[in-house]
């Protein structure tokens, strides 16, 4: 039902590349979502050449600037961060409203690098979204404006399995990019091996940057090739249904903001270990609703599931909190957030 009284509409800016085997972005979700709020969205871009996507960006601004109340930029911090700054720019010219949202779990690195193009990009934005607390003190000592808007799961699309006695099965889901680190995983059950030695791993996402094959090399190295299923890119309805095999959900990322796959994990219950950084600790209280160990530290990690795998109290206290937590993060209580916010650009 369209109930909003909208005169103009969205352009959405962002990386539109599942299929092309990338795992959906921001831009993927919370689109359609939007869309069945009543908004009239045009996306860009689906090209996968980086030239042509980031051509197809500016040509669909330029194309729909009468039309367009408000531009929304998917805004990362490597190479991305290039195309949102082409994507203000061009905004900023035609006299559009632009809201960054911005996901980059290196962002507050990128804004002290690329302090020039972030003041234009920042700067200039009628308001800079935030996806968690994490970036908030970077925004403030740079004088930019901000409101925050978490990511957001269909709760309802995650069954919650109470977990307590678990067995020495874990789940990894994610992009294979070196910032997420995924050769730890595999270290990770290397060390849990030698005291659980039916440990096992599944790793479930597609290849991005080549790390998949290190991945997979470093397991052979290991002698834990029968021991680590690489499940590549699943539909989400896939591996939700596979996460019932497993007790314990890992996050082995160097850089990150407020990833949806442990938001997700946290739904279906499962206890989350994951690498203190960025905006995890947002999202993570250590030992309330999931375990926190320091980057790039397999031992501790290994601890941390031994620990679980020994304390069934502890586990079902995790499990149900992880749970709770995830509630905060249903799209029924996120859209209020976007509709305060976006319905002022659209209306008369």
């Amino acid at each position: 039902m369209n109930r909003l009284n909208k005169v103009k509409h969205i352009i959405y800016i962002g990386n539109i590349l599942s299929r092309h085997g990338n795992t959906p972005t921001n831009i993927e979700t919370l689109g359609p979502l939007l869309e069945k709020e009543g908004y009239n969205i045009t996306y860009a871009s689906s090209k996968k050449n980086p030239l042509l996507r980031l051509f197809d960006m500016a040509f669909t601004i330029f194309k729909n600037k009468k039309q367009a109340g408000v531009v929304l930029i998917d805004t990362y911090s490597t190479n991305a961060f290039y195309f949102a700054w082409l994507s203000s720019r061009i905004c900023y010219l035609l006299k559009i409203p632009y809201l960054p949202i911005l996901h980059g779990g290196n962002l507050p690195q990128r804004i002290k690098k690329s302090p020039k193009l972030s003041k234009q990009i920042f700067g200039n934005s009628r308001c800079n979204i935030i996806i968690s607390e994490y970036l908030k003190q970077s925004l403030i000592d740079n004088n930019f404006f901000y409101t925050t808007i978490p990511n957001n799961i269909n709760l309802a699309e995650y069954p919650f399995l109470k977990r307590s006695k678990i067995n020495p099965d874990i789940l990894w889901v994610r992009s294979f990019h070196s910032i997420y680190n995924p050769t730890m995983a595999i270290k990770v059950l290397n060390l849990l091996k030698k005291t659980y030695p039916a440990a096992k791993l599944t790793m479930v996402g597609p290849d991005k940057d080549g790390t998949l094959a290190m991945c997979k090399n470093l397991a052979k190295e290991l002698n834990l090739e029968n021991d680590i299923q690489f499940a590549g890119k699943l539909k989400k309805e896939d591996w939700l249904k596979l996460s019932a095999n497993f007790g314990i959900f890992i996050n082995t990322t160097n850089f990150d903001n407020l990833p949806v796959s442990v938001i997700e994990a946290q739904a279906l219950g499962m206890p989350v270990v994951s690498t203190n950084v960025g905006g995890i600790p947002f999202l993570i209280q250590n030992e309330v609703n999931g375990l926190l160990v320091n980057p790039d530290n397999e031992n501790e990690m290994v601890i941390k599931i031994i620990e679980l795998l020994n304390n069934s109290e502890l586990t079902l206290k995790l499990s149900e909190n992880a749970r709770e937590a995830a509630e905060n993060f249903d799209w029924k209580i996120i859209k209020e957030k976007w509709n305060v916010l976006l319905q002022p650009f659209i209306k008369e």
